[in-house]
């Protein structure tokens, strides 16, 4: 898998539901879901406490300012959930699916 986000333009095409499904399977745990149409990935990360959810949104802001590539983070008492799509396109990009792994090694 690629280890950078690249910039995608509007006029790029979402990836297909085969390559989405070939994607999720080297993150296993997350989940794809839709919102009003537009597909994302997500996944509920749990720890013992705030602090070490809050830590962790932390980290993974830090990571996705550098990427330039932001998620949705619903953080919570021991929970954290993270969802990644690409608004540009309205959709997945091979992006999220960078994102969602550089998640995942957290």
């Amino acid at each position: 898998m690629r280890k950078t986000c690249i910039p995608c333009h509007s006029k790029k095409p979402q990836l297909s539901k085969i390559e989405i499904s070939e994607l999720l399977e080297e993150i296993p745990e997350y989940e794809l879901f839709e919102i009003e149409g537009i597909p994302r990935i997500s996944k509920i990360y749990t720890f013992k406490n705030f602090k070490e959810a809050l830590a962790f949104t932390n980290t993974l802001g830090a990571i996705a300012e550098e990427e330039n590539h932001h998620p949705e983070i619903i953080l919570e008492w021991g929970k954290a959930r993270v969802s990644w799509w690409s608004n540009s396109i309205k959709g997945l990009d091979n992006n999220d699916f960078v994102m969602a792994y550089k998640t995942e090694r957290i």
